[in-house]
């Protein structure tokens, strides 16, 4: 049994999957409304794949890639997906992508974010988005969850009773929440007495916060009240 986004799909975890009827034997591939070659002689364009010049078929692989998956990919592993000699490469289209996206003032954007590329829609659109699927999916963190995950963001790896020496409070709950979040991670144990475990920041915290690494992090004397300078 497969369904109409292939196996790349599932590989990926692209959103596109959940909402496709599964199809058996004959029904696959599906057929499509319009044939490309047929809109190519219609439009009097060149849409159809097979007359792409070299690297158009390979942006347009690129472009396929990123639009399926759900999660920020390497230019490694994006090289390896579309077929492509290596990540070298896979920079260079996605600068052409991206310049394509940004003359024809897109919706979409490539972005660089949590060590890897993404197709994301632009910060100017999200209204549209919020009419479509609502405030229900966006992240909520209470203040006192945001100034535990900044001590952890800046401190890191850092051990609980150092988040609560600094924030003045308890924070073992918040910590699991955040964990739950999939913002913070347990990233290995302390040498101090007792080996208490160290907590760090995870992949989601920077995809979340748009960030491509930690280094991004703005300087401590930027942040207002966060106590997380110590």
């Amino acid at each position: 049994m497969r369904t109409r986004s292939g196996p790349l799909g599932w590989l990926l975890g692209s959103t596109a999957t959940r909402y496709q009827t599964v199809l058996t034997g004959s029904e696959y591939p599906p057929t499509p409304i319009f044939r490309l070659s047929q809109v190519s002689r219609e439009a009097g364009n060149t849409s159809d794949p097979s007359s792409l010049d070299d690297d158009q078929a390979k942006i347009a692989r690129l472009e396929a890639v990123l639009f399926i998956s759900r999660e920020p990919l390497s230019t490694r592993k994006l090289a390896k997906l579309a077929r492509l000699a290596d990540g070298t490469e896979a920079r260079t289209l996605l600068k052409s992508l991206a310049k394509k996206y940004d003359e024809r003032t897109s919706a979409i954007q490539v972005v660089e974010v949590a060590g890897g590329v993404q197709l994301l829609t632009r910060p100017a659109v999200a209204d549209w988005l919020r009419r479509l699927h609502g405030e229900g999916e966006e992240m909520r963190l209470s203040p006192p969850a945001l100034e535990t995950l900044a001590v952890v963001a800046y401190r890191q790896p850092v051990v609980r009773a150092e988040v609560e020496a600094i924030r003045g409070v308890q924070c073992g709950e918040i910590l699991k929440v955040l964990m739950e979040r999939d913002l913070l991670r347990i990233v290995g144990r302390s040498e101090d007495l007792g080996r208490p475990f160290l907590y760090g920041t995870t992949k989601n915290f920077l995809r979340v916060f748009g960030l491509r690494r930690l280094e991004q992090l703005p300087a401590i004397d930027q942040i207002q009240g966060v106590g997380v300078a110590g």
